[in-house]
């Protein structure tokens, strides 16, 4: 399958949430490289990519490889995952966006739907706090700050999908789409990001939703 989609200059995303088939995707994307000989970045993206370890990241990082994490199985699962799952010490270091920022990799946030509900700003606090549902600190060394979770629900997101030149920024030329919010998720309390409201969406310039 990766052969076949170099051979036609396609773009990957593909699930891979264990350390195991993250081996079998880089493994396997290197292979068609060589055999095909396409080395373009075509920009792959791992898609939950929860349990990749530093090696992995350098090599996603040395490919261009995107991870796409699925960040908010901290909170709702990180204490089972700790507790029975994996273990304390792998468990702490599900989805570790701060080693991803560190080596410059740009990432994006999902959610399952409908196993948990779409909301990029729980998406941002748990990025920011890595606090589980029963109030666990789990892997703080790898909480990022705002403004990076922010990108990755942004611009990060624009350029996973290779529409960074007219989405995901604020900028001349760009689609105007935006949300106004009612508090700064700059200036609050860390803890209270999952309280910020969104009062109005914008999307190419027109309001299609205002809070009553």
């Amino acid at each position: 399958f990766c052969k076949q989609a170099l051979e036609h200059d396609w773009q990957m995303l593909v699930h891979c949430n264990g350390d195991a088939t993250i081996d079998q995707f880089i493994r396997t994307y290197r292979q068609a490289q060589a055999e095909t000989g396409n080395m373009k970045k075509l920009r792959p993206v791992i898609i939950h990519s929860q349990t990749v370890r530093e090696d992995q990241l350098d090599a996603m990082k040395e490919i261009g490889i995107m991870p796409s994490y699925f960040h908010d199985h901290v909170f709702y699962w990180g204490d089972w995952h700790y507790e029975s799952v994996l273990g304390p010490e792998r468990g702490s270091r599900i989805s570790p966006l701060a080693s991803t920022v560190k080596r410059g990799i740009p990432f994006t946030f999902h959610n399952d739907v409908p196993v948990t509900p779409i909301n990029p700003i729980f998406n941002i606090h748990n990025a920011v706090n890595r606090v589980t549902r029963n109030g666990r600190k789990l892997g703080q060394e790898y909480c990022i700050d705002v403004m990076e979770a922010i990108r990755a629900v942004t611009i990060y997101g624009a350029y996973q999908h290779f529409d960074e030149k007219i989405k995901g920024g604020l900028e001349v030329g760009k689609l105007a789409d935006l949300v106004i919010l009612d508090k700064n998720p700059l200036t609050v309390p860390k803890e209270t990001i999952k309280d910020i409201r969104v009062l109005e969406t914008i999307k190419e310039g027109k309001t299609i939703y205002k809070a009553e």
